[in-house]
């Protein structure tokens, strides 16, 4: 492990230099395998959160309550430390950089992290496709990665961002807190140049059924909906 760098309270940013790494694709994934003294070990899934700087890679881990492997890698892995990875995995939530449909990212939580990686490789390879993105969080303390994204929404061509709170809004909020409604999505969509967007999910596994309900409903084409969830510890 390289570096460490808070997002938020709960969530980290880790750089990890893997040895000849071979690149991936914004959207995928690496399984982190973690192996106690006693030989008990762990593995849990972490998708990419950026484009990978030559053998650097970063992922963004979310520390849950009673987590073994999300505590230990925000609370006590330092830099130095060895991880084990395998990867990078993953080859269906992964956003094509030469398909200029426009996309709609939809993240509940720390769901925005491959959403990120995405939004990164855009402004990396300086390409206009419509972004959107939608963000679901308890409360603007728990933003990830608000300060780039707001710095990113305010460039020419950049992605346009909405978060949606769940429990405290800003007071300049019109929207009250709430759970993710039909017309938030209707709103994103309209927001993708009025084309049919190709549209990313990801988030816990109920934030990413509703959404992709929502979207269903509203005459997105099933096989342009691609969805990821998480759940473990």
């Amino acid at each position: 492990m390289t570096g460490s760098r808070a997002e938020t309270a709960t969530a980290h940013t880790l750089s990890l230099r893997v040895d000849e790494w071979s690149g991936h694709l914004p959207g995928q994934h690496v399984d982190v395998r973690l192996t106690a003294p006693d030989g008990y070990q762990a593995v849990r899934s972490y998708s990419l959160a950026a484009p990978a700087d030559d053998c650097v890679i970063e992922i963004t881990v979310q520390r849950l309550p009673g987590g073994e492997v999300s505590a230990f890698l925000t609370d006590i892995a330092m830099i130095g430390d060895e991880l084990e990875v395998r990867g990078p995995l993953g080859n269906w939530f992964v956003w094509d950089q030469d398909d200029p449909s426009p996309v709609l990212l939809v993240a509940g939580g720390s769901g925005v992290v491959p959403l990120m990686s995405m939004i990164r490789a855009r402004d990396e390879a300086d390409i206009q496709t419509p972004f959107h993105l939608i963000h679901s969080v308890r409360t603007p303390q728990d933003r990830i990665y608000g300060d780039e994204l707001t710095r990113l929404a305010a460039q020419a061509g950049g992605p346009s961002v909405t978060w949606l709170y769940t429990r405290t809004a800003p007071p300049t909020e019109t929207r009250p807190p709430g759970r993710l409604r039909q017309n938030d999505l209707d709103d994103g969509s309209s927001r993708t140049s009025g084309a049919t967007p190709t549209c990313f999910i990801c988030g816990p596994t109920g934030f990413v059924e509703e959404a992709a309900n929502h979207l269903l409903a509203a005459g997105h084409h099933a096989d342009r909906i691609r969805t990821e969830r998480f759940g473990g510890r």
